[in-house]
């Protein structure tokens, strides 16, 4: 008997030091290695909330495929989607920073919890078009901000998108902002997000994304912000009857991964990892503009009554948010939100 209960407590002790990814099983790269110089082997555990026929997972399957292939191995990723490590964007972000997993593609709103000035992008109406927003991110503005991840463990490699994103509700067509005045209003977990939608009298608060549907469904939420790719693949058409195509966020999301992760990486497996960001970035981008045309389409046919904004009613919109802009310039820095919006010119 003494022997058995010997057996069963190493047992224990060992499956508690391997330890899941979400409890702080450590990197990777610990535990991985071969032991022969040059020949180390690495594994990424790449964490995030949309389902597999999402723009994020077809071309993260494609990011995979490269990085196995092209480091003859060395490189092993493993894709855990629907949120199925993390129910919020913001613990999978913490999880990588900690090195927990070395992976995540989070909305860039949640990144804003980590470095302020991400909320630059948040604010209302501020991109007339794709163009302008590629031109902000892509460029010099969009590199420094990724650049000063590093101060938080994180390495911040490309953006991508979720699209602009656009008002559900069960209660009516939205045209003007007083159309969402009381309504019980989810956020994402993003301060200067919550304050736009209080200026237009919503009674806006922030929740879980994982939780979301029955939130709607039981109806502790009236009404909503999503872009056209996360309603159809979670099905919010079912519980949202009304869909506004506003515009008023554009949604860029970012690969990230654990700073140390990648530093520890030998150099022609980092310049693999930033090649395969890079062509990833493309690919989803198109991927995912595809798909919303398409998307849009079934929520019509699903029984979505949809209206979308003139570019004067957005003007109000815009006006209206005018005291978010008057907040939070300050605290981003006047020279920041100047440089996103002159991106439109």
């Amino acid at each position: 008997m003494k022997k058995i209960i010997s057996i069963l407590l190493i047992s224990v002790l060992v499956l508690a030091a391997c330890g899941r990814p979400d409890e702080g099983g450590g990197s990777a790269n610990e535990g991985n290695n071969d032991g022969e110089g040059g020949g180390d082997n690495y594994t990424i555990r790449l964490a995030y909330l949309v389902s597999e026929e999402q723009s994020t997972h077809l071309a993260a399957e494609d990011f995979k495929k490269k990085l196995e292939e092209e480091s003859d191995g060395r490189l092993k990723v493993d894709l855990y989607p629907n949120g199925s490590l993390f129910s919020s964007d913001r613990e999978a972000v913490e999880a990588v920073q900690l090195g927990n997993v070395e992976m995540t593609i989070p909305a860039l709103a949640s990144v804003s919890s980590f470095n302020k000035k991400f909320m630059v992008f948040d604010l209302p109406f501020l991109f007339d078009d794709y163009d302008a927003a590629y031109k902000a991110l892509d460029g010099e503005m969009g590199q420094q901000l990724l650049d000063e991840l590093e101060e938080n463990d994180l390495k911040g490699l490309v953006y991508a998108e979720n699209g602009f994103r656009h008002i559900s509700n069960n209660e009516g067509p939205v045209e003007e902002p007083s159309d969402l005045e009381g309504l019980k209003f989810r956020t994402m977990e993003n301060p200067l997000q919550t304050d736009t939608f209080k200026e237009y009298g919503a009674n806006a608060s922030p929740f879980a994304f994982g939780e979301l549907y029955t939130a709607l469904q039981q109806g502790t939420y009236d009404a909503m912000e999503q872009p056209i790719s996360l309603l159809y693949t979670n099905k919010f058409y079912e519980v949202q009857d009304y869909l506004t195509l506003s515009s008023h966020f554009y949604a860029a999301t970012i690969l990230l991964m654990n700073n140390d992760f990648y530093n520890n990486l030998p150099e022609d497996l980092q310049e693999l990892v930033m090649e395969a960001s890079e062509e990833y970035r493309t690919e989803q981008r198109k991927i995912a503009q595809e798909q919303d045309k398409e998307w849009l389409e079934i929520l019509k046919e699903e029984g979505m009554e949809v209206n979308e904004l003139t570019t004067e009613q957005k003007e109000k919109f815009r006006e209206q948010a005018q005291p978010v802009y008057d907040k939070y310039t300050p605290e981003l820095g006047e020279d920041l939100v100047e440089q996103a919006l002159s991106a439109n010119e």
